[in-house]
């Protein structure tokens, strides 16, 4: 540290002495204010004061890091406030005082209805903070929970273990309040304290506010095609003037000594005044380092061009002809080399197409359409090109393959004493090509053709009436525009010297142009308007400079809406320097118009050309009006002088027919002249439409037959034939049919106070096509320093000055890190890779808003429900859409044969029995390891032994009674089964559970005892292992351990026997009890009467042929379901043997269930999405691995997804194309579908038909519609059938909310009636009107009405095929679509989450998983980040885009997550509701919450 201080500023350290420095500056440049000048002058000087009382003793604490970032190892660190130089300068070009005022008073007017919009939530963690961040929390800021206690990270993708959570503490059929204490009662049972909660409040508060259009903006859905036409503003200003005529320009003066050509005016100076200085170049200091004079230019020319013709390739086969394409590679900072290049091709006749430093992929696009070999560059330049192993010059993506020729002088032969080269005079073959970037980005080739050439260096001779000797300054690119043009082409014509000023000395001495000025006495200076604002930010270095000689300061960007205010005020600062205000002359310029308009030299002491103050809202509907109404909303425009000498303009349309506008409308100007470029090379079709304009009147006859060139400007022809621009077509935003100019809502964002968040005035502004209109987008990049709060603030003020301004929402509003936008060769933003960048989710922001409620006023008008339907419309109302009721059945059991033995046994326990005695040594069940040796097998007599001595130790130990409810906690095994058949032999009703995760108690173990508490269950039978576990201090944290009922482990058993098994009196008697949590968060358990068990199992055997002589494989987990039923109890039924494979084991063998059923030619497995999916995302690379292990699926006939849900039919698809390759069928994947009421409905089964497939309308389902479509068709939805419909199960498709049976072209809710269907919740209150409803329910009419149905709670529908079922009629297809209870109702319509998560995550490659869930009519849209954090805010816009694109609906709020945090169950199935209220409560952690307003 220094010597103690108060020995003066002399006593700092270095560098925060330059800090202090820098910060005088800043506050000199007007880059901080007074205050935060003070405020970090104190903090720097904080640690060198003696602690005073009159110092705020924070300041003098060191800074406390509240992330353990790595920076807070390191002292105050010297970069905090340490910017670049230039950093802090403001990109002044934008800036204008009076467009200041007016946003400033704009806000001052939202102020008054002071906008409290939700901050974004960030994760600390996310974005590298600026230290100043770090050290600072800002003020009234609700900080984040702190993230580093909870290590969840975020690098592995790995989902944690799939559990089953605690239902959110409602179970079906008890009554609300019953064990609801923990959550406190609002709407959705969210504890009130939580911070997401208000912030959502807030967003609907600010979503409450009247939004700007009236609902007649709002279009009708109609069901076959969206129209959307907004209505026009019947008092939007309308053009009132005459249709225009061309103007013409002053006529061309023939002066007798023009050269016939440009490349003869090179020979006569070059012949002649071989002495006289052409160009200078300077160095990066910006001094003069060569003069090329006009005799080097000709003879260095000469030497090129005959190199370039003569030296190349043979005598015979030279590599180059006169036309063909040359490129011109060269650097900013060398002039000289490129003018010899430049003019060597003119004299060898081939065509330069100069071009930027190499690279671009879309400047390789221009390459191969000009058909270019050879480049021509420097030494320097081609040693700096990147090179593959072997030296050569690597090949650029999209470029063709390139000779590469050096042009320096030493490599270039001298021409023969007799060879000249051929200069004829100028004609309509091309001199060169200038390549423009289009608004989309691609990359053309504006041809020039000698004459045009000539021409243009002829009239702006005149209008800039240029004379011989004179010297100019360039400060622009010489390669191309004006640059080009004054600076290396007029100049040979009037023998001028030009010194040219590159853009890096620009950088480092922004006043070496002025300086060259006073210091060369230049006549004329070609620069920009940065350029005059960097010299006015630089000038204090400089006291003597006089611009005196100046006689036109020629502005080529004069066109630009804040010009105006650039020019002013250069003008008073430069006017003490000699500078006279009749010297700035505005051009309007493009490549294909070339100069458009030029504002000639005026006489000393004459009136300056007056401005045009329009009316902002006029300017968006093409029409001028001077501005009266509100100065806030006006633009203030220069004129750009008159048309060129020779020339005609006219303005027409921007769209359309090139229809000549009013005089009081705008349009694009559009020149016709000899001095225009002919053509873009080699696209003929847009040539056309742009070299070729003839202008038509209002009546469509054309007008004249001068062909026009359309020029890209937008403007108008003022009084005195004077020309005015208001913008480019290409920064042209037409939102809802009103023009807005990009570079307009440039200046408004900048307006407002951008010093403290926008770094170097960088602001991009571009519109994305999202539904059915333009969107407007603005990008800035934000400086380094700028605190969160301050970035916000600025956010929502650019939002509101836009608003008041241009009466148009902003879409999407991004910051991201200081320079990190994509770059033009010069420096500006590149706009179309900003906006390509944004469309693909590689913007990285650090910040963002999405702003779609305020901007999306097209959407359809929300659906209203007709009233219900009663009896009497029957035939009139849902039944006439579909040609038949909507019903299906399986086979009928009373019709099929089969002449089995099983038949006679009421009771699966009694089928145990009597296979025990007739096959005992039978093998029934085999169960696997990880390593697929088996480690316990059972054969019947084994299995009856043991159920017998499980019964004997319930009596004993458990002292039970029969029909007492027992849990069963068991790890997937035999022991389960043997302890399900002991409860049997007992007379207790078997409740199995899914057993606790060791791991994760807090989260496993509740959803456990409330089973146990909701069964009532009277004794747990488990293993040592469990009880100890049960018992434990873990368990005692996440539930009370002393109130468990009798645990009894069945590990070492007694050698007993019951006196008697116990047999149930009626079969309608209880048999076991089904406990599942469904995935809305319900706990549900049914009760599965002996009849249904026996129902259940005969059907499936029907259906899979299963007998004693099988084998099947099951890789399910046996708690509950379809996949308890196939685990349990079919192989007892059936007498197959069951080959049992735990889903948890393919955890650390993934191989293993495939390698089972090859290894045991399996033809029949089952199993689940999750199981499904491990094999496709694990194997899916290892194919060939798997042929190597000789695994072979060919023995497979049917492998069965067992699922409550809609079949996934994307992961069974690929599932099935990835293990084609080993033998798979394609037709053997199929999948089941049942649900509580009914555990199997459907199941493929061996017999029957192929599932089928269709391909349904998204819009028509969403108003419950089945529409079927062709496949491609846009917004369809591919569906499979989920399986034949078991025998003796009946289904229809009922209208949920009337009860009433439908048509099949509606979607409905699936009824089932069967014999096995359960016979209804087991809860603790019996609460029978639910009862009634879900199991014994009647249609409200209709055939079917006295049928007793359950309901599914699915939506689906059912669909006649063409295939043939097994008894001969037309096969009916049933499909499902989702659960009712999932659905989302919103504006009216029905969503499936599923289908709004399938399309966001198809947006960016970094989203894992996603799911969906309302809260308070939002809808909330969370996604898993795979990818780095720095993409999590790129996920915003894109997320938001395709919801409103495929499914009509705005996003409310985007979280973005870690992999891992969104719940999923045992089945695979995401747990919504769970992740609701994890949202709700603050638990997710989220690494970004964007709340879109």
């Amino acid at each position: 540290m220094a010597e103690p201080a108060g020995g003066g500023a002399c006593s700092l350290p270095r560098e925060i002495r330059e800090q202090l420095a820098e910060l005088e500056l800043e506050l000199s440049e007007g880059d901080i204010t007074q205050k935060g000048y003070e405020k970090k002058r104190a903090k720097l000087l904080a640690p060198y004061i003696p602690q005073t009382h009159g110092v705020d003793p924070a300041l003098q604490k060191e800074p406390r890091n509240q992330t353990p970032a790595p920076a807070a190892t390191s002292a105050p660190s010297s970069s905090k406030y340490h910017r670049a130089r230039s950093g802090g300068a403001r990109d002044e070009r934008y800036r204008s005082d009076i467009h200041t005022e007016a946003v400033q008073a704009a806000l001052a007017k939202h102020k008054e209805q002071k906008m409290a919009l939700p901050m974004p939530t960030k994760r600390r963690s996310t974005f590298v903070q600026s230290p100043a961040d770090a050290c600072t929390p800002p003020e009234n800021f609700s900080v984040p929970p702190d993230v580093t206690a909870t290590t969840s990270s975020s690098s592995s993708s790995a989902r944690p273990a799939t559990i089953d959570l605690p239902p959110s503490g409602i179970v079906k059929g008890t009554h609300k309040g019953s064990n609801r204490s923990s959550l406190m009662d609002t709407a959705d049972g969210v504890p009130v304290s939580s911070r997401v909660s208000t912030k959502i409040q807030q967003l609907l508060n600010t979503l409450k506010r009247p939004k700007r259009p009236p609902l007649k903006e709002f279009f009708v859905d109609d069901f076959e095609e969206i129209v959307e036409v907004p209505q026009p503003d019947p008092n939007q200003p309308k053009p009132e003037g005459r249709q225009m005529t061309p103007v013409k320009g002053e006529p061309l003066g023939v002066v007798c000594n023009w050269p016939p050509a440009l490349e003869a005016a090179l020979q006569r100076w070059g012949t002649t005044q071989a002495k006289c200085p052409c160009l200078t170049a300077l160095d990066v200091t910006g001094k003069p380092v060569y003069t090329l004079t006009y005799g080097k230019l000709w003879s260095r020319s000469l030497k090129l061009a005959y190199t370039l013709l003569n030296k190349l390739g043979t005598k015979n086969e030279p590599v180059l002809k006169p036309g063909d394409r040359v490129a011109l590679v060269y650097p900013n900072n060398d002039p000289v080399m490129f003018m010899v290049a430049f003019y060597g091709c003119l004299l060898a006749e081939v065509i330069p197409v100069p071009i930027e430093d190499a690279g671009g992929q879309q400047i390789g696009f221009l390459l191969g359409s000009c058909g270019i070999t050879l480049a021509l560059t420097t030494e320097v330049c081609l040693k700096g090109l990147p090179k593959t192993q072997n030296g050569e010059i690597v090949q650029f993506k999209g470029w063709p393959r390139l000779k590469w020729v050096v042009t320096d002088s030493k490599y270039l032969s001298k021409s023969p004493k007799d060879w000249q080269p051929n200069i004829s005079t100028a004609g309509t073959e091309p001199a060169y090509i200038e390549y423009k970037t289009s608004k989309e980005g691609s990359v053309m080739g504006v041809t020039v053709s000698r004459i045009a050439m000539l021409s243009h260096c002829q009239a702006l001779s005149q209008a800039c009436n240029y004379s011989e000797g004179e010297t100019i300054v360039n400060v622009l690119d010489f390669k191309k525009d004006a640059g080009l043009w004054h600076g290396m082409l007029t100049n040979v014509m009037n023998k001028l010297h030009t010194l040219s000023v590159p853009y890096s000395v620009m950088k480092t001495c922004p006043l070496s142009w002025v300086q060259r000025v006073h210091t060369h006495k230049a006549k004329v200076a070609l620069v920009k308007c940065r350029d005059l604002h960097w010299a006015m930010m630089a000038h204090r270095d400089q006291r003597d400079v006089s611009l005196s000689s100046l006689r036109m300061l020629i502005v080529t960007d004069g066109a630009n809406p804040w010009s105006v205010s650039s020019c002013d005020a250069f003008l008073s600062l430069f006017q003490s320097h000699g500078l006279k205000p009749e010297a700035i002359c505005p051009c309007a310029t493009s490549p294909e118009a070339m100069t458009a308009a030029i504002r000639r030299p005026g006489v000393p002491g004459a009136p300056l050309p007056g401005r045009a103050i329009l009316s902002m809202n006029g300017l968006s509907y093409g029409v001028i009006r001077v501005n009266t109404e509100d100065k806030n909303s006006a633009l203030t425009v220069q004129d750009v002088g008159h048309v060129m000498p020779g020339g005609m303009m006219c303005i027409v349309k921007p769209d359309g027919s090139p229809q000549l506008c009013k005089t009081d409308e705008i349009g694009e100007i559009c020149v016709s002249s000899k001095t225009g470029g002919m053509m873009y090379y080699g696209l003929a079709g847009v040539t056309k439409n742009t070299f070729e304009v003839i202008p038509v009147n209002s009546a469509g006859s054309p007008v004249g037959d001068l062909p026009f060139v359309r020029s890209g400007l937008l403007g108008f022809v003022g009084p005195g034939s004077l020309v005015f621009v208001v913008g480019k077509m290409d920064g042209l935003l037409t939102v809802s049919g009103r023009r807005h100019n990009a570079d307009d809502i440039v200046a408004t964002g900048l307006a407002v106070e951008s010093i403290k968040t926008v770094y170097r005035g960088r602001i991009a502004v571009f519109s994305v096509s999202v539904f059915y209109d333009e969107r407007i987008v603005v990008v800035a990049e934000q400086r380094p320093d700028a605190s969160e709060e301050d970035s916000f603030q600025w956010m929502s003020r650019v939002l509101q000055a836009i608003d008041s301004i241009h009466q148009v929402g902003v879409y999407c509003l991004a910051l991201v890190p200081a320079n990190t936008l994509p770059k033009t060769p010069l420096g500006g933003i590149h706009i179309s890779q900003t906006k390509q960048h944004f469309l693909e989710g590689s913007l990285h922001p650090c910040n963002i808003l999405m702003c779609p409620h305020t901007c999306v006023t097209n959407l359809p008008k929300p659906r209203q429900k007709q009233p219900g339907v009663g009896p009497a419309s029957v035939m009139v109302g849902n039944l006439v859409a579909g040609k038949r009721i909507a019903q299906a059945a399986g086979r009928d059991l009373g019709q099929i044969e089969d002449n089995d033995l099983v038949r006679k046994h009421q009771f699966l326990t009694e089928v145990l029995q009597w296979r025990a005695q007739a096959t005992p040594d039978h093998m029934l069940f085999l169960l696997l390891n990880a390593k697929g040796t088996p480690v316990c097998t059972a054969t019947c007599l084994q299995l009856h032994k043991r159920a017998e001595r499980i019964a004997s130790v319930l009596y004993d130990k458990g002292h039970l009674n029969a029909g007492d409810n027992v849990v069963l906690l068991y790890p997937p095994g035999i022991e389960l089964i043997a302890a399900f058949y002991g409860c049997l032999y007992a007379g207790c009703i078997p409740v199995t559970v899914r057993p606790p995760h060791a791991q994760n108690l807090t989260a496993t173990l509740p959803t456990v005892r409330m089973i146990v508490d909701v069964s009532k269950a009277a004794c747990i039978l488990t293993t040592q292992t469990l009880m100890r576990l049960l018992k434990s201090r873990e368990a005692a944290a996440a539930v009370d351990v002393k109130t468990w009922p009798t645990i009894i482990d069945t590990d070492d058993l007694p050698r007993k026997r019951l006196p008697q098994l116990y047999k149930p009196p009626t079969p309608e008697m209880l048999a076991y009890l089904d406990f599942s949590v469904s995935t809305t968060g319900m706990l549900t358990g049914v009760k599965m009467s002996h009849a249904a068990v026996n129902a259940l199992c005969r059907a499936i055997k029907l259906q899979c042929e299963l007998y004693s002589s099988r084998q099947i494989a099951i890789c399910l987990d046996p708690y509950c379901g379809l996949g308890f039923t196939l685990w349990c109890l079919c192989s007892v039924y059936s007498g197959h043997q069951s080959i049992l494979i735990p889903p948890m084991e393919l955890e650390s063998n993934l191989f293993l269930w495939l390698s089972t059923v090859s290894q045991y030619k399996i033809r029949d497995t089952f199993c689940s999405y999750s199981v499904m999916e491990l094999c496709t995302k694990g194997l899916g690379n290892q194919v060939e691995m798997l042929k190597a292990r000789g695994i072979n699926l060919s023995c497979v006939r049917t492998c069965v997804v067992v699922a409550e849900e809609r079949p996934r039919i994307s992961l069974t698809q690929s599932f099935s194309k990835l293990f084609k390759d080993i033998g798979l069928s394609s037709r053997a994947v199929s999948t089941t579908f049942g649900s509580r009421v009914n555990v199997a409905i459907c199941l493929q089964g061996t017999s029957g038909p192929d599932p089928t497939t269709v391909y349904v309308d998204l819009k028509s389902l969403r108003h419950d519609r089945v529409r079927l479509v062709e496949r491609g068709a846009p917004q369809s939805l591919l569906l499979s059938e989920s399986g034949k419909i078991l025998p003796g199960v009946k289904v229809i498709i009922v209208n949920p909310e009337t009860k009433g049976p439908v048509g099949d072209s509606h979607l409905g809710e699936i009824w089932v009636n069967s014999p096995h269907t359960a016979s209804g919740y087991y809860t603790i209150y019996d609460n029978e009107s639910l009862q009634a409803d879900h199991f014994n329910t009647r249609l409200s009419f209709g055939d079917a009405a006295q049928t007793l149905w359950a309901r599914t709670g699915y939506l689906g529908f059912v669909r006649r095929t063409e295939l043939t079922a097994a008894s001969g009629d037309r096969h009916d297809a049933l499909y499902v679509v989702g659960a009712l209870d999932e659905t989302l109702e919103l504006r009216g319509l029905r969503y499936h989450p599923i289908d709004i998560e399938t399309s966001v995550s198809r947006t960016h490659r970094s989203i894992a998983e996603c799911a969906v869930f309302t809260w308070t009519n939002l809808l909330v849209v969370v996604v898993e980040l795979c990818g780095c954090e720095q993409e999590a805010l790129d996920l915003v816009p894109l997320v938001t885009n395709v919801v409103l694109e495929e499914h009509y609906l705005i996003v409310g709020v985007v979280v973005v997550v870690d992999p891992g945090v969104i719940p999923i169950n045992s089945r695979g199935e995401k747990q919504r509701m769970h992740l609701r209220d994890s949202f709700l409560a603050d638990q997710l952690d989220p690494i970004y919450v964007a709340y879109n307003m």
